[in-house]
């Protein structure tokens, strides 16, 4: 069979393809265009469903609150503070309204809480340790490193000094001294220590053993002083006064 051709300008062409050989591939490609679409719709659709499982289902709601740290406290104790609904989608879960229900507790001095997928929560606290105790009509009252009087035991604690204070808190001038000065003293010098008494923040007089009596002054240089004092100690006196450190003197 002859083929017919063309001459454009001179030159011999060759017949264009027919309109219908074109069709099948057109048809391939918005196949190919529906087929992505659907797959795009898809995965919208799945995204979708999966953000609306995570923030508005229990499907990783909280099923567990797992504390740690505790010492005196309870794990049934924090976890009734930090009042955490099972359920709860976990990524809606108000972090710092956690921290701060717990932290309220008297014996808490620190708290951290985190998510952990699928559905725990994990609260890490840190609880406060006495430096000192005020001895009153209604039992001892623990006082930590910052002043505060949070807790009330009936019988003081062994190897914690008293602290002899008229007003004891954290706003006291007296108190902030007395503990500023327990907090900075070395190890080797602790165990000597039987109370602290204050009436203002330049006042401090530190009881030892065997009834020695240390005149402190305020809570300033405190490390210093306590090197002088040791070296004091080594003399024979019942009195020894390194409030001015330059200047110590034992009697």
């Amino acid at each position: 069979m002859t083929v017919p051709v063309r001459t454009v300008r001179g030159r011999r062409t060759a017949p264009r393809p027919d309109r219908a050989n074109r069709r099948p591939d057109r048809r391939a490609q918005r196949r190919k265009i529906l087929r992505r679409r659907a797959v795009a719709l898809l995965t919208i659709l799945s995204l979708i469903a999966l953000a609306y499982g995570v923030w508005f289902t229990p499907l990783f709601g909280v099923r567990s609150v797992d504390v740690r740290g505790t010492v005196v406290l309870t794990e049934d104790e924090v976890r009734t503070a930090a009042a955490i609904e099972p359920g709860s989608p976990l990524v809606r879960l108000d972090l710092k309204g956690i921290v701060t229900r717990v932290a309220a507790v008297p014996r808490v001095a620190s708290v951290e809480v985190e998510r952990s997928l699928p559905g725990t929560v994990r609260i890490l606290i840190a609880e406060r340790t006495p430096v000192g105790v005020v001895k009153a009509s209604d039992g001892a009252h623990l006082i930590d490193s910052t002043g505060k009087d949070y807790a009330v035991l009936s019988t003081a604690p062994p190897l914690v000094p008293e602290l002899v204070l008229s007003a004891p808190g954290q706003g006291d001038a007296a108190t902030r001294a007395a503990v500023g000065v327990l907090n900075e003293l070395p190890e080797k010098l602790r165990p000597e220590v039987q109370s602290v008494a204050a009436t203002t923040g330049a006042d401090v007089k530190v009881t030892l053993t065997q009834g020695r009596i240390v005149r402190w002054g305020s809570s300033a240089e405190t490390p210093r002083k306590a090197a002088v004092l040791l070296v004091l100690l080594t003399r024979p006196g019942t009195t020894y006064d390194v409030s001015s450190p330059d200047l110590p003197t034992v009697s």
